[in-house]
């Protein structure tokens, strides 16, 4: 009987991708079972305690309610699935549609901070590993200890305080539209994009400069060193190449961070994004648009974290040839 041989990496991708779909399930699981488990009864909760038995008994129809939670699930699963969420309790506009523009703006929010966060902090671990223990090192690694400890909305307060009272240079308010030009929108979303970067970048410098710093004890490393090579060239051409695979793994965890940690920045700054409308619609307690949400949050931060995996697994050099 013939048997299939797979390459290495082929095999890993495979078992990675498997894992996130099982991850997803058991995610759109939790969800379903913890919208399930809120207190009191949806319909008498939007419909408001004067509501007729009838009126709610119809009520409980359109959204399914009367069917066994199995059936409920299955439903809801299979049009998520297909691009179907329902309607939204609020408004009654499909939830598709309410969630387009906002989940846009979010990756528009991350996409800005990434193209700021990620090469600010690759140079400056780079430039941390190669002066380590030096004053520079202890600043930056000072610095950006500081500003790890403390959480998002603080730090956003406090850029708010600066830039927006004392030096009313940039909104408090992030505010944009679909027909905004893409200066105004830069414009808008400066502090919201300062705040996420300060955090970012100071996870990815300290880790890239561990990683650097890791590979910088290993013997080919003390072989350049013993061969006269300047230093910035060992870290440039030879520890940085060889440490791409924790660096990777490391951006790519931080951008999925940055696209599901928006929500409290989102809230501050009061930004028309997909966190926003998240923290709304529980408290008007519009499930489905809740449902939603939670679900493309979720499968953002495990394609993300595949998309590390996947990365972290091609720049192995023992993973990409077959042992």
């Amino acid at each position: 009987m013939q048997q299939w041989h797979f390459h290495p990496v082929v095999r890993l991708l495979a078992q990675r991708i498997g894992l996130g779909l099982l991850t997803l399930w058991v995610i759109s699981l939790l969800i379903f079972v913890g919208i399930q488990l809120l207190p009191g009864d949806l319909a008498d909760a939007v419909l408001g305690q004067s509501a007729t038995p009838e009126t709610v008994a119809a009520f409980r129809h359109e959204l399914k309610l009367d069917l066994p939670p199995h059936i409920r699930y299955l439903h809801w699963l299979s049009g998520a699935v297909e691009g179907d969420f329902g309607r939204s309790l609020a408004n009654q506009r499909p939830v598709a549609e309410l969630i387009g523009w906002r989940f846009g703006n979010s990756l528009f929010l991350a996409g800005v901070t990434a193209l700021i966060a990620v090469p600010l902090a690759v140079v400056l671990g780079l430039m941390a590993a190669l002066y380590r223990n030096t004053l520079f090192d202890k600043l930056i690694s000072t610095s950006t200890l500081s500003v790890i400890s403390f959480p998002e909305f603080f730090v956003a307060y406090i850029l708010i305080a600066l830039f927006s009272v004392q030096l009313p240079f940039f909104p408090s308010i992030a505010s944009i539209t679909p027909d905004m030009g893409l200066g105004q929108k830069l414009y808008a979303v400066f502090l919201p994009c300062l705040t996420l970067a300060l955090v970012v970048t100071a996870h990815m410098m300290r880790q890239t400069r561990a990683a650097i710093i890791n590979i910088l004890a290993s013997a080919y490393i003390e072989m350049a060193n013993l061969k006269g090579l300047k230093r910035m060239r060992i870290v440039v051409l030879h520890a940085f190449p060889n440490a791409l695979s924790p660096v990777i793994n490391v951006i790519a965890l931080n951008l999925a961070y940055l696209v599901v940690g928006v929500v409290i920045v989102e809230v501050v700054f009061v930004y028309p994004g997909l966190g926003q409308l998240l923290v709304d619609s529980v408290a008007k307690r519009d499930i489905p648009v809740v449902q939603a949400s939670g679900l493309i949050f979720a499968t953002t931060y495990v394609l993300l974290n595949l998309l590390a995996d996947i990365l972290s697994i091609l720049c192995n050099p023992r993973l990409r040839s077959p042992r």
